[in-house]
């Protein structure tokens, strides 16, 4: 039978060990000067930066730690780290050229639809102000003035017509950019599956 003292030092041991193990490693690294340096308390913050090795107790690199990048070379890690998220959605949403013509086709089908039926709207409110222009004018030729009500339903008709008008230059507009990011992510996908588009 194993004696409490004995227990109690195989537990003190094991939780020592990593203690231990840490304690024995080195810290290589370049100071402000360019000499190496060799720490058994870790590396300075301000050396951080510059990259260093961490050694064990026979002096082999067990870690390297590499310099961080310059602010050019962060940004240049970032945008393609960016580029190459944004080309993993574009092959999640099309597996080949034909899958962004598709897309495209039915992008513009409806956008052309809803173009057509704010035209087709626009062209009722115009059909309308007319009619009541024309009442209006009735009221004038036969001496009586305009009423007030007549008026002002012209007035809205006006100004539904140009939040419609409004309306359709953003349908317009947003054709001409759906066709131009189809356009661009055509061009992508071609390029990544090594297709021609």
């Amino acid at each position: 039978m194993r004696t409490p003292l004995f227990i109690r030092s195989i537990l003190l041991l094991g939780l020592l060990a990593p203690v231990l193990a840490q304690a024995a490693e080195l810290y290589r690294y370049v100071d402000d000067r360019g000499v190496v340096v060799l720490d058994r308390h870790g590396v300075p913050p301000q050396h951080i930066g510059r990259g260093y090795q961490v050694l064990n107790e026979q002096g082999r690199v067990i870690r390297e730690i590499p310099p961080a990048p310059s602010a050019e070379e962060f940004q240049r890690l970032q945008a393609d780290k960016a580029r190459a998220a944004a080309d993993a959605k574009l092959l999640r949403l099309y597996a080949s050229v034909e899958d962004v013509e598709r897309a495209e086709a039915r992008r513009l089908a409806e956008l052309d639809s809803v173009i057509g039926l704010t035209q087709g709207n626009l062209q009722a409110l115009r059909n309308q102000q007319d009619n009541l222009q024309k009442q209006a004018a009735n009221h004038e030729r036969a001496g009586r003035g305009v009423p007030e009500n007549l008026l002002a339903q012209i007035a809205n008709l006006e100004q539904e017509q140009a939040s419609l008008q409004r309306d359709l230059k953003r349908y317009e507009k947003g054709r001409v950019e759906a066709r131009s990011s189809f356009a661009d992510d055509r061009q992508r996908v071609a390029e990544l599956l090594g297709q021609t588009p």
